[in-house]
């Protein structure tokens, strides 16, 4: 027995972040999409529980612990109750470590999937569910990978707008970025977003119509991510400074940048120019949608 399946990056294409509470958790509303390119991650039979790292940033996951895909099995085994063959699991990882795609979050949605496919078929949805929102903020959202509006700690979730094809680009400089430390400086600014759902149609018609509504809302994290990381300023300017680019923004907490395009021809053309100027940097063409696999 052995399956995998895609564990898709997770662009904000806009994230309002208001005041800490209390607890100290900042309520947030954003409108998440997800990548056709992403992670992979196998499940095969094994002698115990267990994770075996590879691909081109696997050594960056070197010496981290407790990988998320390690506890969300165990999570999901917890959930499941009973007597359970051992199984072990490969992340080929493919995506930027602390890169702001959501990627350890994506990784454990993909390990649930397969868990509940392979293991525990009969877990209904909602106790999926609630295991995935019980692992980080993105949980949710990134457990079955489909556009939708997050809002309060990212746990509430609502249907996303119709959307049409989006072809992008995304863009990371090779830094990585304290999700902990940008929040701190966010803290420090004071300058709080609104986070009510910004008023938006049913669909939108064309990507066009989607990144001219896009340019009303925001990232509230972008402005202490480029305070912290001056690359990411870099990567918004290039990418702003192409025509292909509808718009340029920011994702999660940094470091990846996104450009929207208008076609599929532009996307790749954009890429290419971006991969040429900045050798360094990873740049990854992509569809923006979801669920894919």
């Amino acid at each position: 027995m052995a399956a995998d399946t895609l564990a898709p990056a997770k662009i904000n294409l806009f994230l309002h972040v208001g005041p800490p509470g209390a607890d100290g958790y900042h309520p947030l509303c954003s409108l998440m999409v997800f990548a056709d390119a992403g992670d992979r991650v196998m499940l095969q039979a094994g002698d115990a529980l267990d994770l075996k790292v590879r691909g081109p940033f696997g050594a960056q996951l070197a010496g981290e612990g407790d990988n998320l895909v390690l506890r969300a099995a165990r999570a999901l085994l917890a959930t499941a109750k009973g007597p359970q063959a051992p199984h072990a699991f490969v992340l080929d990882k493919r995506l930027p470590v602390a890169a702001g795609l959501g990627g350890g979050s994506s990784d454990a949605g993909a390990a649930l999937r397969l868990m509940r496919e392979q293991v525990s078929p009969r877990l209904g949805d909602a106790e999926l569910e609630a295991v995935a929102a019980s692992l980080g903020a993105d949980g949710a959202a990134c457990l079955w990978a489909r556009p939708v509006l997050a809002q309060g700690r990212g746990e509430r979730l609502s249907p996303a707008p119709g959307l049409p094809i989006l072809e992008a680009v995304l863009v990371n400089p090779g830094v990585t970025v304290s999700t902990p430390e940008v929040y701190r400086r966010f803290d420090a600014g004071g300058a709080f977003g609104e986070v009510e759902p910004p008023p938006m149609p049913e669909a939108f018609e064309s990507v066009e119509e989607l990144a001219g509504w896009l340019a009303s809302t925001r990232n509230d994290l972008e402005a202490p991510a480029v305070a912290l990381a001056p690359a990411i300023g870099d990567v918004l300017a290039t990418l702003a400074d192409e025509p292909e680019a509808l718009i340029a923004r920011m994702s999660g907490s940094g470091a990846t940048c996104f450009a929207l395009c208008q076609s599929e021809v532009e996307a790749e053309t954009l890429a290419e120019r971006i991969m040429a100027m900045k050798p360094d940097w990873w740049v990854q063409r992509c569809r923006l949608g979801g669920p894919w696999d």
